[in-house]
């Protein structure tokens, strides 16, 4: 059965990643209205919010756009960053909903803050643990259960981003039909370039829920 549903996982995270690739690629076609590059939206957005002290930084890479709320940096990626396009636009917004959301004190993003530390520690731990859990379960069985408790914290991670990132798109969205830099049919393609953005925040949630249920069945067969 979790065979199956790892396939199914996998197809429907592959099928998002290219459906994502294709919308931005073909939004990356649609300039902004008076040219205006990702950093200039980002610029303007945070103004708008009356946010100071965000500062807006080029990052290398492809959709390697991140907020940081630690340093308070709004880090765009080459495709965004200089780019005159309604895709730019929407993911330098986007970026900026993060920012909006940490000056407002949103609370789903102080959660997911205070779990970094927590899911870096698990990521770097968890699949030992559960090697030598299962290993030497007769020896040490609370091993394995200490494992999947720290897998949990990832999972409650991905879960925990849905509403940050959701809600952050919301905003962005928002914002570009207020201020006038989308409208009509451009409003409609930065909606669904976020769309795409938001799905694969889903299928990480989802995959990460059934890896959990995996294990956790691993570890009721290894205590038997």
């Amino acid at each position: 059965m979790y065979f199956i549903l790892f396939i199914a996982i996998a197809l429907a995270s592959y099928s998002v990643q290219a459906m994502l690739k294709s919308r931005f690629e073909k939004y990356s076609e649609v300039p902004t209205p008076d040219r205006m590059t990702g950093a200039e939206v980002a610029r303007r957005m945070l103004e708008d919010h009356g946010i100071t002290g965000v500062r807006i930084t080029h990052v290398e890479g492809t959709l390697t756009d991140h907020y940081n709320p630690v340093n308070r940096t709004l880090n765009l990626s080459d495709s965004v960053y200089s780019d005159c396009s309604i895709a730019a636009a929407a993911v330098a917004a986007h970026e900026c909903g993060h920012a909006v959301q940490h000056s407002r004190g949103y609370l789903p993003l102080k959660l997911r803050s205070a779990l970094v530390p927590a899911v870096n520690f698990a990521s770097g731990t968890v699949s030992w643990l559960l090697i030598l859990g299962l290993l030497f379960f007769n020896s040490f069985p609370h091993l394995i259960w200490v494992a999947l408790g720290l897998y949990a914290i990832t999972t409650l991670f991905t879960f925990i981003t849905l509403p940050v990132e959701i809600n952050a798109s919301a905003r962005a969205i928002s914002w570009l039909k207020k201020s006038g830099i989308t409208h009509g049919e451009t409003s409609a393609m930065a909606f669904d370039a976020l769309k795409w953005a938001a799905y694969t925040y889903v299928i990480a949630a989802l995959g990460s829920l059934a890896t959990l249920f995996y294990y956790f069945s691993l570890a009721r067969g290894g205590r038997r």
